[in-house]
């Protein structure tokens, strides 16, 4: 990812906490699985450049979301997390269009992938 000495805060929430979140910092009044917060951008940006930012996922909705995928809720937060970093790490597929979306699913599926691989999901 480019960033070997970086620092990350994670934090797993239920979803009430995770709605006032998105409600309050993005203006969606709704539960969601994963939210980040990048510290490397705007006016002091470059303060502590170690310094990532902060990822927020919902075990509710991460719990939910692995039950009707059939998959394992350590699977699902491990994937919540890849994609909340990345988020930080400059791909915003909400914002940027199919291009960087379709970027971003596949080093999504990279890495993911990696992370199976080595046994760590």
């Amino acid at each position: 990812m480019g960033c070997p000495e970086a620092e990350l805060s994670v934090t797993v929430v239920g979803d009430r906490s995770i709605r006032t979140l998105n409600r309050d910092y993005l203006g969606r009044d709704k539960a969601t699985n994963v939210i980040s917060f990048a510290m490397q951008e705007g006016e002091f940006g470059e303060l502590n450049p170690q310094m990532l930012g902060d990822v927020v996922i919902s075990a509710d909705t991460a719990a939910r979301e692995a039950e009707e995928a059939g998959e394992s809720f350590w699977s699902r937060l491990c994937f919540l997390l890849l994609h909340g970093i990345l988020h930080i790490t400059g791909y915003d597929h909400e914002r940027s269009g199919e291009a960087v979306a379709a970027r971003m699913e596949k080093r999504e599926r990279e890495i993911f992938a990696l992370l199976v691989e080595e046994g760590l999901v």
